[in-house]
């Protein structure tokens, strides 16, 4: 209401200049020129306040108009009969442009408006799935930390476990009258007990480690020139002891040249599919490792057991931070559930050394065949967490 009134004063102030000046020049200018600049005050009326004023402001321009502009002047008779078509035209045309006007104007507003509303509910949706995804991030967090504790809870209190037996064992053994006294074989197997559990409980944490190290994008490879062959054999020995029950096949092309890679590194990564694959094979069964140059400038290293083998639809997320795969099949040796870091942290090595690893077919219907690859290179790259 107040901006129609404010719309009422500003076309009279128009309307009053509009006559000021062009009053002087009224016998030297026809009316056309002056109906004109009136139409300009009712279009200006009409797009800055509405329709209402921009109709009131034609009636009184066309008044003002036959009155001081048409002879006879001063009086609101029209002595030539064309001067009132022209007063009528002028009228019309006047009524006309200002309701398109102010019409147009309702429209610009009406699609702010629109548009304004179309942002607001934007931004709302965007607030809204910003919600959902920090919802649905915090439930992944929430499921991590519960796999993590859970891991934790089985895979580091058991070797604790172990040993806080043997130790009891021990100093029950060697208290004055004790019926639990241990000969020199007894203490050795308690002693040996001990040994193999802290083995057991550092080889979790160097699990843990690696993947603090991963996330952190602190896996930095310290590149060496190295024998591909004396690697495999450097991881063969170290996993003797977890490959025992197993039988090892090697399969290496011809005059394979020397790579550029941290050896401890790859070392590790080849240990890690190696005890992933005792771990899943039937006691007896052949392990069989496989290096080779492909034709893309790469050296590809495969591991390939005769286990149960893993579905498809899991072939990708066995590679993901705490994932542990059971497969229900009774002729593989019974073995301790892991934490499920080993192929997370042998994918986060090898891809700091600009390779990949996936899981492929194998030549049989059953088995799983671990591949990766390292550039024959020296490209070098750093993972962030």
């Amino acid at each position: 209401m107040q901006k129609r009134w404010v719309g009422y004063l500003m076309g009279a102030v128009g309307l009053l200049l509009a006559i000021l000046i062009l009053l002087p020049f009224r016998d030297q200018i026809n009316s056309t020129p002056i109906a004109l600049t009136f139409l300009l005050v009712v279009l200006f009326t009409a797009v800055m306040y509405g329709s209402r004023p921009a109709i009131v402001m034609s009636i009184a321009s066309m008044l003002c108009f036959n009155f001081f502009f048409l002879p006879p002047y001063h009086t609101l008779t029209i002595a030539d009969p064309q001067n009132w078509i022209a007063l009528c035209a002028f009228l019309i045309t006047s009524l006309i442009a200002g309701e398109l006007s102010a019409r147009a104007k309702r429209r610009a507003e009406e699609s702010e408006k629109k548009q304004k509303e179309i942002e607001r509910l934007y931004l709302e949706l965007q607030e809204m799935f910003k919600k959902v995804t920090q919802a649905e991030a915090l439930k992944q967090s929430e499921q991590l930390k519960s796999a993590l504790l859970d891991a934790v809870t089985h895979d580091l209190r058991t070797p604790l476990t172990s040993m806080k037996a043997a130790v009891t064992t021990l100093l029950a053994g060697n208290e004055p009258g004790s019926t639990f006294a241990l000969d020199e074989e007894g203490r050795r197997e308690m002693l040996e007990v001990i040994n193999t559990e802290i083995d057991r409980l550092n080889h979790h944490l160097e699990g843990l480690i690696g993947i603090a190290k991963l996330e952190a994008g602190a896996m930095q490879p310290q590149r060496t020139w190295s024998n591909i062959e004396e690697i495999v054999s450097i991881s063969l020995t170290r996993a003797a002891g977890i490959t025992s029950l197993n039988r090892i096949q090697m399969e290496f092309d011809e005059n394979l040249p020397p790579v550029r890679v941290d050896e401890k590194a790859i070392a590790e990564v080849l240990y890690l599919l190696l005890e992933n694959a005792a771990k899943y094979s039937p006691v007896g069964s052949e392990i069989s490792v496989m290096v080779r140059k492909t034709n893309e400038n790469f050296l590809k290293v495969s591991i390939e057991d005769q286990g149960a083998g893993i579905p498809a639809e899991l072939q990708d997320k066995v590679f993901d931070k705490f994932f542990r795969f059971a497969p229900a099949d009774a002729t593989s040796r019974p073995r301790p559930a892991g934490l499920g870091m080993g192929l997370a942290i042998a994918r986060g090595i090898v891809e700091a050394h600009a390779g990949r690893i996936w899981i492929e077919d194998t030549s049989g219907s059953k088995g799983t065949r671990v591949s990766f690859t390292i550039p024959l290179t020296q490209t070098e790259v750093k993972i962030d967490g």
